[in-house]
């Protein structure tokens, strides 16, 4: 008798969405990655061409940007910047969702800003350049928001170590 095979996350097929089909038939390099839990369509694309990948989905009706943030994959390991678009509009009765998510080695996590696309992202970017590192390029005031200025490191990344103390300076 045949033994059947059942497909692992490595080798399960994913099927592209209707943004990474669109994105691939307008010449734009990207990945399907698999839906989240809520079936939210997830794409992965590299730096070198987030901007006009951005630009195009913003053309295409992605004018809403929900959410930017990151999150580290783990000690090591690679850091993640993601972005949450949403296409609204008057006559859509559910709004189409896309996530949008470029992965950064841990050595040199530079992307460029999304600022000039959608304004939002001005302190949501700063937020995760504060927590992650992530540098974003060519946003206009990228200093940190939740720490302290001279706060050493990056408080979220799974091999930050916490200082023992930290020592007001100017405290009254």
């Amino acid at each position: 008798m045949a033994e059947e095979l059942t497909p692992t996350p490595e080798t399960a097929v994913i099927e592209a969405g209707p943004v990474s089909r669109w994105l691939s038939e307008n010449g734009f390099d990207n990945t399907a990655l698999e839906r989240d839990h809520l079936g939210v369509e997830i794409v992965q694309v590299d730096r070198a061409v987030l901007l006009p990948i951005a630009a195009a989905l913003f053309a295409y009706g992605f004018n809403y940007l929900q959410c930017q943030g990151g999150y580290d994959l783990g000690p090591g390991q690679d850091l993640v910047s993601f972005y949450h678009l949403t296409k609204v509009s008057d006559n859509a009765s559910q709004p189409q969702e896309v996530r949008v998510k470029v992965f950064l080695p841990r050595n040199d996590p530079k992307v460029p800003s999304v600022y000039w696309i959608w304004k939002g992202a001005d302190w949501q970017e700063r937020e995760t350049y504060d927590m992650y590192g992530i540098e974003f390029e060519g946003h206009p005031n990228l200093k940190r928001i939740l720490m302290p200025e001279d706060w050493v490191g990056w408080p979220l990344r799974k091999d930050y170590i916490s200082p023992d103390f930290y020592e007001l300076q100017d405290a009254y």
